[in-house]
């Protein structure tokens, strides 16, 4: 994701790059002000075109960075839902920059109230490298509709992808409106510490702290995106065939690397053995072979995949039955075969931490109060996922429990929608975007409040006479405020 710390890195290393466009972004915001409706729907049509015209670049491009990406993950999860979402916000952007009329106390009229969202002025976007497309774009398209200047920040492990978006961005975007920085944790580090007017972060919980703590000094808002274990609850009146498929279709998509894919499921105890087996089939239905196969991602990094590799080993050894597809030559093309952990205990790392891989664990539960206690005994999950056809189940298990979103009998999808807000809660993050939320999220509502021609209220001021008492007690009541009662002649309830 974005570097692994950002502490501990001396200013004086980092080139004045960030610097240096932040200042033209600050310049441009005082001298230019407010963009137009105008201005705003062409900087929205110019990143749609960008889209468009380099799909098969920023396909090709992303997949080289990975090492194989599949072309259908980057159409469908990440050119797919950017070109939605600018679509959408053009669709409803007139509306929502409308002032709202809102309402005026009755001691304060004849008056006028009223709340206009403004730009904020400069936005920071520090984007991860799982979704390298969507995750710098997709922030934009809000930021844009806002009426912003933007500056972004991909991580360093895409590289080839970073230096593309840099150079389209250019073509379309003066470095006032949009700049892009590239560089690593150093420059991700001054990057966070600039003034910004909002700073967002999509990564982890960990280094969402370190980014929180550099925007403190300036008081800079922040919006973090970050992750955690994103739980399945499967109910035992659902299809098992059916949800095995489904989850293997979310956990895999680009090899787990998503931050809303289904890290564990909570199954019931004597559906243990059976679901495990209905999940490892579901993926060699969905992907026959591994190795030679460009449908199936590759890890993004040596590191990552040793990664990964060890939490498998630490499991292992730790007790838990391991399930998983073999194949040769998986491991020279960075392709993690899926992997099922059975009675994987509570203190390993694959359950305490993201996965962030093709590896599933799976936990038993004897009945869904035990399986909502499982969810809320740990911190709160980005996205959760239940499986039932009953609505009393999946009612049961929303009402009780909590996370950024959800999606019932499905996984992922309710990140695709462009009408739907997008974030997490708790430790897995402050804010949403997307739609009306993003476009709201970074401009400042402004109240506004007009007084009439024939407003009273320099009236009631002091010297305090008749006029105020009369107003006090129209709006606070004729009743006098006398004696109250002794505490001993209360009721005790």
């Amino acid at each position: 994701m974005v570097p692994s710390s950002l502490s501990a890195i001396s200013p004086a290393a980092v080139s004045s790059e960030a610097e240096r466009i932040f200042a033209l972004q600050r310049a441009a915001v005082a001298e230019r002000g407010v963009p137009t409706y105008e201005e705003r729907i062409a900087a929205l049509d110019a990143l749609l075109g960008l889209i468009q015209a380099h799909r098969r670049a920023l396909v090709e491009t992303v997949s080289a960075d990975f090492g194989n990406r599949a072309r259908a993950e980057t159409e469908l999860g990440e050119l797919m839902p950017l070109t939605n979402a600018i679509k959408h916000v053009r669709r409803h952007l007139k509306q929502w920059m409308k002032p709202q009329r809102r309402g005026v106390g009755l001691a304060f009229q004849p008056a006028h109230a009223q709340v206009v969202y403004q730009p904020l002025g400069v936005v920071g976007v520090l984007a991860p490298w799982n979704y390298p497309i969507l995750l710098t774009l997709g922030p934009i398209v809000d930021a844009l509709a806002a009426g912003n200047r933007v500056m972004l920040k991909p991580s360093e492990l895409t590289p080839r992808t970073s230096a593309l978006l840099k150079s389209l961005l250019a073509n379309i975007f003066p470095e006032d409106r949009v700049g892009l920085v590239a560089g690593g944790a150093e420059v991700a580090a001054q990057f966070s510490a600039l003034g910004f007017d909002h700073l967002l972060f999509t990564g982890s919980t960990r280094v969402g702290r370190e980014v929180m703590a550099a925007a403190a000094p300036h008081l800079t808002p922040v919006t973090l995106e970050l992750g955690g274990k994103s739980p399945v609850v499967l109910c035992r009146d659902y299809s098992l065939a059916k949800a095995a498929k489904t989850i293997a279709i979310g956990k895999l998509f680009n090899a787990g690397q998503t931050c809303v894919a289904p890290d564990y499921v909570l199954v019931p105890a004597d559906l243990l053995d059976a679901f495990a087996k209905a999940f490892i089939a579901a993926t060699s239905e969905l992907y026959p072979t591994l190795s030679g196969n460009a449908d199936y991602s590759s890890i993004i990094g040596d590191r990552h995949y040793q990664r990964l590799a060890a939490m498998v080993d630490e499991a292992r050894a730790a007790g838990a039955r391991v399930m998983e597809r073999t194949d040769p030559g998986a491991l020279a093309e960075r392709k993690f075969p899926p992997t099922v952990l059975i009675g994987a205990p509570e203190d390993t790392t694959v359950m305490r931490e993201e996965i962030f891989g093709p590896i599933l664990p799976i936990v038993p539960y004897h009945d869904l109060d035990q399986a909502i206690q499982w969810i809320n005994a740990r911190p709160k999950p980005l996205a959760l996922y239940c499986f039932s056809t009953d609505p009393a189940h999946v009612e049961r298990v929303l009402v009780h429990t909590s996370s950024g979103g959800v999606t019932v009998n499905g996984t992922v999808l309710h990140v695709a929608q462009a009408d739907l807000p997008f974030g997490g809660v708790g430790e897995s993050g402050i804010g949403a975007y997307h739609g009306r939320e993003g476009f709201v999220r970074l401009s400042h509502a402004r109240a506004i409040l007009k007084l009439g021609r024939f407003n009273m209220a320099d009236r009631i001021a002091a010297p305090y006479g008749r006029l105020t008492e009369l107003t006090t007690r129209l709006l606070l009541g004729r009743r006098r405020i006398g004696p109250q009662p002794d505490a001993e002649t209360l009721p005790v309830s």
